[in-house]
C-alpha cells in the first residue's frame, strides 16, 4: 500500500523539523535520517531533480518523504542565502490602493519637513511616515541620534547636534527612541536566519553601570564575527548562561562544531546542556585559550575593546533587564558598521543578509513596522 503524496510532504516537514536530520554533504548531495532514526538515505541532486536511496523511491518512483525534506532545506538555504532587507518606497495611495499619486506640497513642522502627497482617484492627501507616525522628529533626526549615540557619542552630545539642526528635545528623548526601536527591529532580526559558521566564540566582560558591576556574556561566529547573541547577570563564575546559548541555536538554527571560550565553569555547564551530542560531528568544546596560536580568543578580545571604549556612553543601563541600549548596539554592530577584518562590509552582509538604502537604519526600522502591523492584522482574523 502506497503512501499518499499529502503524507510524505507532512512526513518530509516533520523530518526537516528535526535537529540535524537533514546534513548537506556538499553542493549536490544531502544525508537524511530515516524515520525511526537507525539509519540514513542519501538524497543526490541531479539535472532532473533530486533522488533518493530508499526504497520508496528506488522501487515505486516517487517522491519519498526525504526528498520533500531536503526540498524544505534546500529551499530554507537558498532564501537564507539571499535575505534582502529591501528600502521601503510606498508608490500608492493608503486608503484606495491606487498608485495614481503626486507630490504635493511639504509639511512644514517645527521638528522637520515631511513630504506630502494626494491622489488623483480619491482626492485624498496623506504622507508617508511608516515607523515615525505621530513623532515630533524626523527620521532623519531620529536615526542620526541613533547613529551618533552608537558610533560613541552620549545621550547629550546627540541631544546638542539635534538643537543645533533646530529640534528642541532633551536627551531623555533620544535613549526613549533608542528603546523603542532597538525593541522593533530586534524582533523582526530575530526571524531572520543569519548563515553563520560551524567555529563560535563566547567571553564575558565586565562593565561599571553607574557604580554597578555588570558582565555582558556574548557569543559570536569566528568566521563572519557576526554577534549571534548577548546576555547581561550579575555575576561572573555562577551566572547561569544557558539560555544565551539556547538562544543563539534557535536565531541560527543549528549548533556550533567548536565553541571556543575561557576556562569558566559555566561556560562548559552551558555547553554540556545546549550543544552537547553523541551523534556525529560531535561539537568540541575548547577551553584553553593562549594569548597566541589557533585557539585564541583575539576576535572576542575586539569586540569587548570596543565594548569598552564605549561603557562611558552606555550609562543608561540600569539593571540587567534593561538592556535595550546593548540590543541597540548589537543591531548597529552586525548591520550598520562595516567592519575592516572582513572586507569593509558589515556581519550581517557576510551572512547573506543585506540592508538597502542609505540609511540601513531607516530601512530597518520600517521593514520592521510593516512586519510588526502584517501580524497584528493577522493576529486579528484568527
Amino acid at each position: 500500500m502506497t503512501t499518499p503524496v499529502h503524507n510524505r510532504q507532512q512526513l518530509g516537514l516533520k523530518i526537516s523539523k528535526q535537529f540535524r536530520a537533514v546534513r548537506r554533504i556538499n553542493k549536490h548531495l544531502y544525508r537524511v535520517k530515516s524515520q525511526s532514526g537507525n539509519g540514513n538515505y542519501h538524497v543526490n541532486l541531479t539535472k532532473i531533480g533530486f533522488s533518493c536511496s530508499c526504497p520508496d523511491y528506488a522501487y515505486r518512483g516517487v517522491k519519498c518523504k526525504h526528498v520533500h525534506a531536503v526540498e524544505l532545506s534546500y529551499a530554507l538555504r537558498q532564501e537564507v542565502e539571499n535575505v534582502v532587507i529591501p528600502e521601503i518606497t510606498l508608490q500608492c495611495c493608503p486608503t484606495c490602493k491606487s498608485d495614481n499619486i503626486v507630490k504635493h506640497g511639504i509639511r512644514r513642522n517645527k521638528s522637520g519637513n515631511i513630504q506630502r502627497y494626494s491622489c488623483k482617484s480619491c482626492s485624498k492627501w496623506f504622507t508617508f511616515n511608516i515607523g515615525f507616525e505621530r513623532m515630533h522628529a524626523t527620521p532623519q533626526m531620529i536615526t542620526s541620534a541613533m547613529q551618533l549615540y552608537f558610533s560613541g557619542e552620549s545621550f547629550r552630545n546627540s541631544k546638542r547636534f539635534l538643537e543645533l539642526q533646530g529640534v528642541k528635545i532633551s536627551h531623555v528623548a533620544v535613549y526613549k527612541w533608542i528603546k523603542k526601536y532597538a525593541t522593533l527591529m530586534q524582533n523582526y532580526l530575530d526571524k531572520i536566519k543569519p548563515k553563520v559558521g560551524d567555529a563560535w566564540r563566547t567571553d564575558e566582560l565586565y562593565l561599571k553601570i553607574r557604580g554597578n558591576t555588570k558582565y555582558l556574556y556574548a557569543i559570536m561566529d569566528d568566521q563572519t564575527r557576526y554577534l549571534i547573541a548577548q546576555q547581561v547577570a550579575d555575576s561572573k563564575f555562577s551566572a547561569n548562561i544557558t539560555p544565551l546559548f539556547r538562544k543563539a541555536k534557535s536565531i541560527t538554527g543549528k549548533r556550533p562544531n567548536v565553541l571556543i571560550s575561557d576556562g569558566a565553569r559555566n561556560f562548559n555547564d552551558a555547553f554540556k546542556k545546549e550543544f552537547f551530542t553523541r551523534r556525529s560531528p560531535r561539537s568540541r568544546h575548547i577551553q584553553h585559550i593562549r594569548l597566541q596560536g589557533d585557539h585564541n580568543n583575539n576576535k572576542m578580545e575586539r569586540f569587548n575593546g570596543e565594548v569598552r571604549d564605549r561603557e562611558k556612553v552606555m550609562r543608561g543601563l540600569k539593571n540587567s533587564s534593561d538592556s535595550k541600549v546593548l540590543d541597540g548596539y548589537q543591531i548597529y554592530y552586525n548591520y550598520i558598521r562595516p567592519h575592516e577584518g572582513i572586507g569593509n562590509v558589515t556581519p550581517a552582509e557576510k551572512c547573506g543578509i543585506k540592508v538597502q538604502g542609505e540609511n540601513k537604519w531607516k530601512t530597518l526600522i520600517q521593514n520592521a513596522t510593516l512586519k510588526k502591523n502584517v501580524n497584528e492584522e493577522e493576529n486579528k482574523k484568527i
